[in-house]
């Protein structure tokens, strides 16, 4: 177990914090807060123990070149305003402009470094940039769950340096996504989005682990197909045929309720529709594409969820987006919402996701817990060691 902020004293000392402010930016406005609200709890703890506070993150991919549209100046203004106190915004990452006002920087102070993606030695892990990183606070925690699954220098070269711990955040993720690695039983794994691929790892793993495995969206298609159903001109995954025909089998040997979508929203375009139908049964007809589950499935899904006593959801079960496509989603948050009122442990993780339940009209209340971290989450729910948090054992 890694250690906490109840294990540091962090009392007249400047801590390095690394969090997830990758947020939405347009025209020096942030668009979704979300994350820098969820780092609010560690830094107002560590202010509170009376440390002075550096922050550290990355904002977009600025291909490892400073660019003014990708500058963190908008999220330390956010972030004062949420704090209701000054932060200081240090227009360097390293080198003496940043040594200096690190220097400078009192107990109860905060200050957020510029874009760490400014220079490609983020990225690299540069191991004389981490040590630049490093020199500028005697302490390191970790709090940006996101980036946990990348071996970047301000993730695994900093905290190698210092001594380190988790944040509150952090702390959260692990505690949480955990009971998807060791779950309450009947355990259900829900899963959507656009390609298998990216969840191949969480498929196998949670094969030994699961009761129940949903599957909608767009990646039901190459399954359904496989399994002898017409998918129109929905979207199909040709690279991991012998992928779906692998989740089906061993499904089967390992006896796990592989469920997968029995009806579906049809249509002829998903940028510009024209038509809007629904099939009786899983077959899609030849010159249209499924573009979200219908209500037969809902009704399925529904009844798979409400009797588990863990639920893992990642992915939308449709093109959420457009809202005459969105009503198979928001069925099976209500569902997973209705479980969690029931007792039962749900999780959520996925940029997706989040995007889901923040635009479909639901609330982070309504589950146990909605992970900050897209890849992060998942490479968690296929058993991985990931570098960041590795690096705080």
């Amino acid at each position: 177990m890694v250690k906490t902020l109840s294990e540091i004293n962090c009392s007249g000392r400047k801590v390095l914090l690394r969090c997830d402010f990758n947020v939405p930016v347009k025209d020096s406005v942030v668009g979704d807060d979300t994350r820098i609200r969820e780092a609010l709890p560690t830094i107002k703890e560590l202010l509170d123990g009376g440390a002075a506070v550096i922050l550290m993150s990355h904002l977009g991919r600025p291909k490892g070149a400073p660019d003014p549209a990708l500058s963190l100046k908008p999220v330390a203004e956010r972030l004062s305003e949420l704090l209701g106190k000054k932060v200081i915004f240090c227009p360097e990452t390293s080198g003496e402009v940043a040594s200096r006002m690190a220097s400078e920087l009192s107990p109860g102070e905060v200050m957020v470094l510029e874009n760490l993606r400014f220079t490609s030695k983020e990225k690299e892990n540069d191991p004389g940039f981490a040590s630049e990183l490093a020199s500028l606070g005697d302490l390191f925690v970790q709090d940006a769950f996101g980036t946990v699954h990348r071996e970047h220098a301000s993730m695994v070269g900093v905290p190698s340096l210092l001594e380190s711990a988790a944040g509150r955040l952090l702390e959260k993720e692990i505690k949480y996504l955990s009971r998807g690695l060791e779950p309450e039983h009947p355990m259900v794994l829900v899963l959507g989005g656009a390609k298998i691929e990216t969840k191949i790892g969480v498929i196998e793993f949670m094969l030994d682990r699961a009761d129940i495995i949903i599957i909608g969206g767009g990646m039901a298609y190459t399954l359904l197909k496989e399994k002898g159903h017409s998918i129109g001109r929905s979207l199909f995954d040709a690279e991991n045929v012998e992928t779906a025909r692998r989740i089906i089998k061993k499904a089967e040997e390992k006896g796990v309720d592989l469920v997968l979508p029995v009806d579906y929203i049809v249509s002829d375009s998903v940028d510009s529709p024209r038509s809007i139908d629904k099939t009786q049964g899983a077959d899609i007809p030849d010159e249209l594409m499924g573009v979200d589950i219908g209500e037969k499935t809902r009704e399925l899904f529904d009844s798979k969820i409400r009797q588990t006593r863990t639920v893992v959801l990642n992915g939308p079960m449709g093109v959420f987006e457009i809202s005459e496509f969105s009503e198979g989603t928001k069925a099976v948050l209500k569902s997973i919402a209705g479980a969690t009122a029931a007792g039962a442990s749900t999780i959520a993780g996925g940029g997706d996701t989040v995007a889901a339940i923040n635009g479909l009209g639901f609330s982070r209340e309504d589950f146990t817990h909605v992970s900050t971290g897209g890849g992060a989450s998942l490479k968690f729910l296929e058993g991985r060691e990931l570098p960041g948090i590795k690096v705080l054992g």
